[in-house]
């Protein structure tokens, strides 16, 4: 289904799943092999994206025996100085980066990307030497926004940078066992969602094996001939292509 509003020039197409946030255009002109490791990519940084700073607070308050010890003995010199626990460096620097990512979005384009790119540098160092925020934060900090990028759609792009702050409270009260609870109250509220009738976790949950093809990884196109189940599609089969099955792409 395919909805046009009226003085825009996107269309809203349903049902919506969660493995179509992951997927572009681009990945169907590519060689299958090229297509699957980005798509792959954008996965490893969804997750890096929600857990990377939520995973460092519960390390450091909680679970620090899991550190190597030279890395322990770097961590703790530069987090000497900070007068902060580990949850409110974090805010300190998310909420940061959330209102340069903002501001860089309402300039002009070429002033936008010289504040995102020279506000953050410059934010960053002058936390780091006036000891309100650790260089390890930073790093974090970056990582989590380059991995927050790499979604190709700008509202599942919001959602992770909503559900961020969530892990990170649970992180900063119970650890590894808030990370868990927090990831099976998102795992379970994934599976009940549904999208005009559609479950929105397909084909993942429910297992729906035939449409992996095109799911975590994307197969050769000459392997794909049927469409997903979840369209719900009268003709399940695709009309065949003009190239010939030896062109694998």
């Amino acid at each position: 289904m395919v909805t046009v509003v009226d003085r825009s020039p996107s269309v809203i197409i349903g049902p919506a799943t969660f493995d179509s946030f992951f997927k572009t255009i681009d990945d169907y002109s590519s060689r299958w092999m090229v297509a699957s490791f980005i798509r792959l990519m954008r996965y490893f940084g969804f997750f890096i994206a929600i857990f990377l700073p939520a995973t460092y607070i519960a390390i450091i308050s909680f679970h620090f025996e899991v550190i190597p010890i030279k890395l322990l003995l770097s961590l703790g010199a530069s987090r000497e100085r900070i007068p902060f626990p580990p949850y409110i460096e974090a805010f300190i620097m998310e909420i940061t980066l959330e209102m340069l990512r903002e501001a860089g979005i309402r300039l002009p384009a070429k002033i936008g990307q010289t504040v995102g790119i020279v506000g953050g540098i410059v934010i960053g160092q002058a936390a780091v030497e006036a000891g309100i925020v650790s260089n390890i934060m930073v790093i974090v900090v970056a990582l989590t926004a380059v991995a927050s990028f790499i979604i190709p759609n700008y509202e599942m792009g919001s959602s992770i940078r909503i559900i961020r702050f969530p892990m990170m409270i649970f992180a900063s009260l119970f650890g590894f066992v808030g990370l868990t609870v927090g990831l099976m109250i998102l795992l379970a509220h994934f599976v009940a969602l549904e999208s005009l009738g559609t479950p929105y976790g397909s084909p993942i949950a429910p297992l729906r094996f035939p449409d992996w093809k095109d799911a975590l990884i994307r197969f050769p196109l000459w392997s794909i001939y049927k469409r997903p189940l979840s369209t719900k599609a009268i003709q399940m089969k695709k009309a065949k292509s003009n190239h010939p099955e030896s062109d694998k792409q």
